[in-house]
């Protein structure tokens, strides 16, 4: 019998790292984003381009760029969850605090994703899996203390910005878990994204303007890259990629993306921003390295002896597959 596959089959594994490297990089770009741009007219323009480019590569494709049954509604409700709460939340609360510090935050994804993926989709959780889980939470605290320290802002600052974090997580967690669904497995992938980033980014738009008035853009170069750069690689290449991890391994072992980004971004912010790495922080990142590598990482089989025959025990089943 075949066996279910895992962030270690290559067919996962490659887009996985694909995906993980390029969202630790939008970190940093998002931050140029703030400023002079209200943060829910950049996430609508950010989606805007995106559902573009996902209805081009879709029409490339010869996709009927339509959907069946339920599936508008299903669109509607994902991209609201994921483009529009997730993105204003993340956006606001680097208002507060360091992008640093969001995106270790966001490393938490890994728990509502696995208890939510339990619940509504039935995917099974092993004890490796959960002893991973919680020494890569253990070493993301680690990191989330020094940025914590390092953040040179007021508590109530700290508070707000991280409530807001903790409030995208929750939203990301549920679209996540919508794309293990049947209504999702229904549905052609690119279209159902570019219909989603369509309703997320009039959402966004919708929210924009009550809140902060009319559109507003910065016509520079590093901000229009910035657009581009998130809209097309951050956001339709990625996505597509990702909700496929997430259907191929579960929303449990996809989330161990959100704890290797933080990582990574604190890599580029060494490279682009100068930013110093303290004890605690590599000491957190080592751990949260750990703790992934004994989730993932299969023992060896083990043979079991009966009498002169060696009879080799089957390897235990992939965590968080969806039954």
């Amino acid at each position: 019998m075949t066996a279910a596959p895992s962030l270690l089959t290559p067919r996962v594994l490659v887009p996985f790292m694909l995906v993980t490297l390029i969202w630790g990089s939008t970190w940093i770009v998002i931050t140029g984003q703030l400023g002079v741009v209200p943060p829910s007219w950049s996430v609508a323009y950010r989606f805007f381009v995106g559902a573009a480019a996902m209805f081009a590569y879709s029409a490339w494709r010869g996709e009927r760029l339509t959907l069946s049954g339920f599936g508008w509604g299903f669109a509607a409700l994902l991209g609201l969850a994921q483009f529009a709460f997730n993105f204003n939340f993340v956006y606001r609360a680097e208002m507060h605090i360091t992008s640093g510090l969001v995106a270790v935050l966001f490393a938490l994804l890994i728990v509502p994703n696995t208890l939510l993926g339990r619940i509504f989709l039935k995917t099974k959780v092993e004890g490796r899996f959960l002893l991973g889980a919680g020494i890569a939470i253990a070493g993301v605290g680690m990191m989330i203390l020094h940025e914590y320290r390092a953040a040179n802002v007021g508590a109530a600052e700290v508070l707000i910005g991280t409530a807001l974090t903790l409030c995208g997580v929750m939203s990301a967690s549920a679209s996540n878990v919508m794309q293990g669904s049947r209504i999702a497995r229904e549905q052609s992938m690119v279209v159902m994204i570019a219909w989603a980033m369509m309703f997320g980014a009039l959402g966004d738009a919708v929210f924009a303007w009550v809140t902060t008035g009319p559109p507003v853009i910065e016509a520079t170069p590093a901000y229009l890259g910035g657009v581009l750069y998130l809209g097309v690689i951050a956001s339709a290449v990625t996505f597509p990629l990702y909700f496929n991890i997430i259907r191929a391994v579960g929303p449990g072992q996809a989330a161990w993306s959100s704890v290797l980004i933080p990582i990574i971004a604190m890599g580029f912010s060494t490279l682009f921003e100068d930013y110093r790495w303290a004890p605690l922080s590599i000491a957190g990142g080592t751990v949260a390295l750990i703790g992934l590598v004994i989730a993932v990482v299969k023992r060896p089989d083990k043979p079991s002896v009966s009498g002169s025959n060696v009879v080799s025990v089957p390897c235990e089943q992939d965590v968080a597959t969806p039954r």
